[in-house]
């Protein structure tokens, strides 16, 4: 045969050449087939078996011998070696490269930011070796038919210092996201947390608006509610805009403050028909308080009168303004009712509760005022009747003191002996107030409670220490 056949894959040889490449005994013409048949079985063994190698259609390469071939196996190994290596790392670090998103759009405090840095300077690293890798590929044509086996050992260490290279880079890269565990999982559950808080607030002021509307049909005003409704609309836009624009902790904290106020505004619509009977039911009560206070003020004068009768100014002159001061409460508390009562009928639920909160400290004031008139004649009664009464009561109270301080000791604490010494010679001066012809019960009575109120403090500072171990 003197034709030369084409060369293997070569674009210009016809597609019946390129079938025999693969297949070359579906090529050759008859005749042909036969004289070799022929020719084969008149060869020695050796050369028949040299002869497929000569009818491979050209053949993909050139055959170098063992060395050569093995070399350039171990150098394909390596290529697909480092080729795994690669692809690899790019995995990895198109993985982490979204983790370090994920992070930067939550979190902003000085561990992140350090995330990010280190991230950029392990970039340039894979850069580096990856650029390695390329231009070692680029290197070395492992398909060329005339490759040396030399040329092959050199494709082979270049190319496995490289996956070295790239193996290298890639255990740094796991190492630094495992470092990046606790940043990431907080960033996770702040994204997890995104969708569902902006959802709640939706429906929050989804909810504020049905109950506004709900109290509107039924004949009441909130105007005040639907002005806070409104003032929510902006925020409504700023989370519809979304995360990306406004950021993550942002629209987290603002879903979260537009379902908290939207929430109050709900539940203050739909408190508000109740709101509106109980401010019903107080101006009904207090405007029958204030018109017994009325009779109560008027049976002071006749108690006065009695004190005066019967006992020393000291015992009554701090009562001489109870009657006037009475009825100048008990009037502003029906004025300030009358102003509740509009507020109230235009609906101003605010202005109705505080003055109705007034009215009830008024009353309050008078009621005390007028109960003490009547609370000075019982006391005094009682007293001036048997004062050994009151006398029992608190030598008891400064004898228990008493035992209390030496109980455990030889000698009482003088902290605790002192007040109590000063609390018997100032019962005993209290209890001399009450001779002569015309005694000052009233301040008898205030010494007497000024003992036990010393006597009670000395008694918790010893239990207190007591407590304590000391």
């Amino acid at each position: 045969m003197t034709a030369t056949p084409p060369q293997p894959h070569s674009p210009s040889a016809p597609r019946a050449q390129r079938r025999r490449q693969h297949h070359p005994e579906r090529g050759l013409p008859r005749p042909v087939l036969r004289d070799t048949l022929t020719l084969i079985a008149a060869l020695p063994l050796v050369a028949v078996l040299a002869l497929p190698a000569a009818f491979a259609g050209g053949g993909t390469r050139r055959w170098f011998g063992g060395r050569s071939e093995s070399q350039r196996a171990e150098a394909q190994a390596a290529k697909d070696a480092a080729a795994a290596a690669f692809y690899e790392l790019d995995t990895a670090q198109r993985d982490l490269r979204i983790s370090i998103e994920t992070i930067t759009a939550v979190d902003d405090s000085p561990a992140a930011r350090r995330a990010t840095g280190d991230f950029a300077a392990l970039g340039r690293r894979i850069d580096e070796v990856s650029h390695q890798y390329i231009n070692a590929v680029d290197a070395h044509d492992l398909d060329r038919d005339d490759l040396e086996a030399s040329a092959a050992a050199r494709a082979r260490t270049e190319l496995t210092r490289a996956k070295d290279e790239l193996d290298n880079v890639k255990r740094e890269l796991d190492r630094f996201a495992d470092g990046l565990g606790p940043l990431l999982g907080k960033a996770e559950t702040q994204l997890a947390r995104l969708a569902p808080a902006v959802e709640r607030a939706r429906q929050g002021l989804l909810a504020a608006s049905n109950a506004l509307d709900a109290v509107r049909a039924s004949g009441l005003k909130a105007d005040d509610l639907a002005a806070r409704l409104a003032a929510l609309a902006p925020e409504l836009t700023k989370l519809n805009q979304g995360a990306g624009q406004h950021g993550v902790p942002q629209t987290l904290d603002r879903a979260e403050r537009v379902a908290r106020e939207a929430g109050a505004v709900r539940a203050e619509a739909e408190r508000l028909p109740e709101r509106a009977a109980e401010i019903d039911h107080r101006l009904v009560s207090l405007r029958t308080r204030a018109q017994a206070l009325t009779t109560r003020a008027g049976q002071v004068e006749p108690v006065l009168s009695e004190l005066r009768r019967r006992f020393t100014a000291a015992c009554w002159q701090d009562l001489q303004n109870v009657p006037g001061g009475a009825a100048e409460n008990v009037r502003q508390a029906e004025l300030k009712l009358e102003e509740a009562r509009a507020a109230r009928d235009e609906q101003r639920w605010p202005d109705a509760t505080a003055l109705l909160s007034t009215v009830r400290a008024l009353l309050n004031s008078t009621d005390e005022s007028v109960s003490a008139a009547g609370d000075r004649l019982r006391r005094l009664n009682a007293v001036q009747k048997d004062p050994q009464q009151e006398i029992d009561r608190t030598r008891f109270a400064i004898r228990d003191a008493q035992r209390l301080a030496m109980a455990g000791r030889n000698t009482p604490d003088p902290r605790h002996a002192r007040p109590l010494d000063d609390s018997v010679a100032r019962l005993e001066r209290a209890i001399g107030t009450l001779e002569g012809r015309h005694p000052d019960y009233w301040h008898f009575l205030t010494e007497t409670e000024g003992v036990r109120r010393t006597v009670a403090r000395v008694v918790a500072q010893i239990r207190e220490e007591r407590g304590a171990g000391h």
